[in-house]
């Protein structure tokens, strides 16, 4: 009897830190049982081996920030069955996508000695604005609990349980008290999906928004409780201008405080 083929997983990486293709390794046991059901096609991050496509799943670390990527997501898009980005750089254009607030002509006499030799983009994108994106996974890193569910759901034809609830919903399940009403600590859990456990609440710190926007977030409501905690709109901007800086709702309500 013909035994069916794997099923052809590959992690490609773009403009990134490699802090979600880590998190991945980091599965372990998790990752050898996959590892039994798929075959890992490409993974520069774990193996030398490269198996040409198609491939039954891409996960794409990091944003586009050349055009040479811009012009390889397209190839990767056109040999992938389901095409799934993860972490904040992919989801959302990351940390680098400060930039984009900015003229990036203006940083390359500052910070390279031979600006003529760059090559790059305007501004830095996440991948769903240049391709189809079948899933997103967000996070800066992403959660390890996430990733495994999603890979799972996908190579078993069923939809991945990914709960849209808030950080603040974290916080409750693990009975941790709220560090803004009872602390006067400014924290974007309320508006921030959760995913890390409430880590930063856990230890008396406000949310700094690592895994992006929930699900209709009202951001303008939460920077209006900012500033009763005396936050000025210098620091408002900042708040919502860090790892999800280009996500729409934190770009909108970033840009509805600057002067």
């Amino acid at each position: 009897m013909k035994t069916q083929p794997k099923p052809k997983v590959a992690v490609w990486k773009f403009a990134s830190c490699d802090g979600c293709q880590l998190s991945l390794l980091d599965c372990e046991d998790e990752l050898l049982a996959i590892a039994d059901v798929v075959q890992i096609a490409y993974f520069p991050e774990a193996t030398r081996a490269v198996v040409k496509g198609p491939y039954t799943l891409s996960l794409v670390e990091g944003s586009i920030t050349t055009p040479h990527d811009a012009e390889r997501i397209h190839r990767i898009r056109r040999e992938s069955e389901v095409l799934i980005t993860i972490g904040a750089c992919a989801t959302s254009g990351g940390i680098q996508a400060l930039r984009n607030f900015k003229d990036v002509k203006e940083f390359f006499s500052i910070v390279y000695a031979s600006p003529h030799y760059i090559d790059t983009l305007k501004k830095s994108t996440p991948i769903s604005d240049h391709v189809f994106v079948d899933f997103e996974l967000r996070g800066c890193p992403i959660s390890k609990a996430h990733l495994i569910e999603v890979l799972s759901a996908f190579l078993n034809g069923r939809k991945p349980q990914i709960l849209p609830h808030s950080v603040c919903l974290e916080c409750k399940l693990k009975g941790i008290t709220c560090v803004m009403v009872s602390k006067g600590i400014p924290c974007l859990g309320p508006v921030v999906h959760a995913g890390c456990g409430a880590l930063c609440p856990s230890f008396h710190r406000g949310c700094y928004g690592c895994f992006g926007p929930k699900e209709t977030p009202n951001t303008s409501s939460l920077s209006a409780g900012f500033r009763q905690l005396g936050m000025k709109e210098d620091a408002l901007l900042r708040a919502f201008r860090s790892f999800n800086a280009c996500a729409e709702p934190f770009r909108r309500e970033s840009e509805s405080h600057e002067k």
